[in-house]
């Protein structure tokens, strides 16, 4: 029971997907200027990583060890179209922020090295698990980053006004939250990242590199 339990916790702090093993990268930085938008990525990713990797670790004993990697990109092209259409289906206008975005869910190195790395090689329960925590430590930081950038850089969360109203100049006085979009800018996804990574080192001196 605790070594499932570590599948869950590991991805989470030491062994973080993005902040240690630096995966999945691209779409930190692409889709983290929104806080709802960073939300349904990592929702969406955790659906396809978590059943993604119940359904290798079923077909392991019968997929051709030549063909292992054209199966796995199968299994997970199904899967993200399946999340594309339910987003279109029920959330229209978020489908066309993340655009082309979710179809690049095929390509993220976390979910193909979880499936080739785990799932080839352990049963669906520990399959399934080590999908939903890897999918969660990818997730947690890609909430992280949103609230930062969005709460910085447009001073709203979901959209909503939470450090008052746009900013109305009288005279040489200001009222309100002048927007900053630096935040806003890809590059911070990156500097956001870096901050992380700084504070998880320095909790944790074990993780800092020779």
């Amino acid at each position: 029971m605790a070594k499932d339990s570590r599948l869950i916790l590991d991805p989470l702090t030491d062994n973080n997907p993005i902040t240690i093993q630096v995966l999945g990268i691209c779409s930190a930085l692409a889709i983290t200027a929104e806080l709802e938008a960073s939300i349904v990525m990592s929702i969406s990713v955790l659906f396809v990583m978590g059943v993604g990797n119940v359904v290798i670790s079923l077909m392991r004993n019968i997929i051709p060890s030549k063909i292992r990697i054209i199966a796995q990109l199968i299994v997970v092209a199904t899967l993200v179209i399946i999340v594309d259409l339910v987003l279109k289906a029920f959330a229209y206008e978020l489908s066309k922020t993340l655009s082309v975005f979710v179809g690049l869910i095929i390509t993220n190195c976390i979910i193909m090295g979880r499936f080739e790395a785990f799932a080839l090689g352990n049963g669906p329960w520990r399959s399934f698990l080590d999908g939903i925590g890897n999918a969660l430590g990818y997730g947690i930081i890609l909430v992280i980053v949103g609230f930062f950038r969005e709460l910085l850089g447009s001073g709203t969360l979901l959209g909503i006004p939470v450090l008052g109203d746009p900013i109305e100049k009288t005279g040489l006085y200001a009222y309100g939250y002048e927007n900053n979009g630096f935040m806003l800018l890809s590059p911070m996804a990156l500097i956001v990242v870096g901050i992380i990574i700084w504070v998880q080192r320095t909790r944790n001196k074990a993780l800092i590199e020779d």
